[in-house]
């Protein structure tokens, strides 16, 4: 249910009303290009502010029974940062930026805690259909809700709304309740494994940094998480590049914002039941080579997004997409449980959301990049976005290569 409480902050605000709000109200008027690289560079920012302090609260939370408790403060950080987008008026972007920064903050922090609690709910042979029924429930339930908000955009007036600027300010407040009521059930029902050797308060926090330390000195022995990780690292980014910054995209290359939201709501619709078909074929053929078929597909995506012409290959892109974002998601997260130690699985989980929120860093910077300097050698904003989304497919490349060398024989039994 908490996947299904938080992605409503994923589909309607990062890949849905944000980034199309954030360049056609709060930043009117300024070139497509630069709204980009505005909005890549606020993505970056929140993902640097998770990064840095990921693995150092996931080993304090290790070391107490604080999992639900951190989980709480950020998930209701996200929940009030979000909700608070629908009182910042047209044109000012900074503002607009600050709270989505805190927003996403609250949402990533939260995955980090969340994430960490499969381990003392699921045993391996269930992990994969576990990890994958929570995020096809995600799509469904962020689904449900950005269906709704789409169609009190398409249909201000029956909602009671003067325009669609106002419905899709009042979708802020709208994702924010729905995060905060459907994240109840996992702080009520879920109950957080106990660590034999808990402790509490400052005591907490400095066997924290102990635990954190001893894990760097463990780095040699760690090679197998250290390979996934890296790998991991590297097609996260195109994953979450394009999740963030697809309808930015589709923008810039003159499609109707309608159509995007069409495209986007295809995708969700698409991503509930292939999430737990990807946990089938997990358990059939292995994590790791059910993540090598997403990687492909997402390579293929990245490449062809580059040329296409009309709202059909935009709709075909999005089932695409669809049948293989939520497997790549549900089955990293269930293969890296399996090869970390169960005792540890906040810090190292930690390490996981760290490299995974870097990857948000790197990706959209790299994307916004990319598109100005081709704008700077002199060609068109259509050419210099185009050539910008096919760059990511760098990412798939690179994270594919280093998924191929991590050694499955080890795992956690030897650490």
């Amino acid at each position: 249910m908490y996947d299904w409480a938080n992605s409503a902050f994923a589909t309607t605000i990062m890949a849905g009303f944000f980034p199309i709000f954030f360049k056609q109200y709060w930043s009117a008027g300024v070139d497509v290009t630069v709204s980009t690289a505005r909005l890549g560079m606020a993505n970056s920012i929140g993902g640097i502010f998770v990064a840095l302090f990921a693995p150092i609260l996931g080993a304090i939370a290790d070391k107490g029974t604080s999992k639900k408790k951190f989980l709480m403060f950020f998930a209701y950080m996200g929940v009030v940062m979000t909700s608070s987008l629908y009182m910042v008026s047209k044109g000012n972007w900074p503002i607009a930026v600050v709270l989505y920064v805190f927003a996403t903050v609250g949402f990533s922090g939260g995955n980090i805690f969340y994430d960490s609690l499969i381990t003392g709910i699921a045993s391996k042979k269930k992990m994969d259909f576990v990890s994958a029924l929570g995020f096809s429930l995600g799509y469904l339930g962020g689904g449900l809700l950005f269906a709704l908000n789409v169609w009190m955009t398409l249909r201000p007036e029956t909602f009671g709304f003067a325009d669609a600027g106002e419905a899709v300010k009042f979708s802020f407040l709208c994702v924010g309740a729905w995060w905060a009521f459907f994240s109840i059930p996992i702080f009520i029902f879920v109950r957080e494994p106990v660590s034999r050797d808990a402790v509490s308060g400052i005591n907490m926090v400095k066997a924290g940094f102990v635990q954190l330390k001893e894990t760097f000195h463990q780095a040699r022995r760690l090679k197998p998480i250290f390979m996934f990780l890296m790998a991991y690292w590297l097609y996260m980014d195109g994953v979450d590049t394009i999740v963030r910054m697809a309808v930015d995209y589709g923008i810039s290359i003159g499609f109707e914002s309608n159509d995007l939201i069409v495209a986007l709501l295809i995708t969700q619709f698409v991503g509930f039941p292939s999430a737990i078909g990807f946990g089938y074929l997990g358990g059939k053929i292995g994590a790791r080579r059910s993540i090598f078929i997403a990687i492909g597909v997402y390579l293929f995506v990245s490449i062809w997004a580059g040329f296409m012409q009309n709202k059909i290959e935009f709709y075909i892109l999005a089932i695409i997409i669809g049948m293989v974002q939520g497997g790549i998601q549900a089955l990293s997260r269930s293969y890296y449980a399996k090869i970390i130690p169960v005792d540890k699985s906040a810090e190292y989980f930690g390490f996981y959301n760290m490299l995974g929120k870097f990857a948000a860093v790197i990706g959209p910077v790299f994307m916004g990049l990319i598109g100005l300097m081709v704008k700077h050698m002199g060609y068109s904003s259509d050419i210099s976005s185009r050539v910008s989304i096919m760059s990511i497919s760098l990412f798939f490349i690179a994270g594919g290569t280093l998924l191929y060398f991590v050694d499955e024989g080890r795992d956690n039994e030897e650490i």
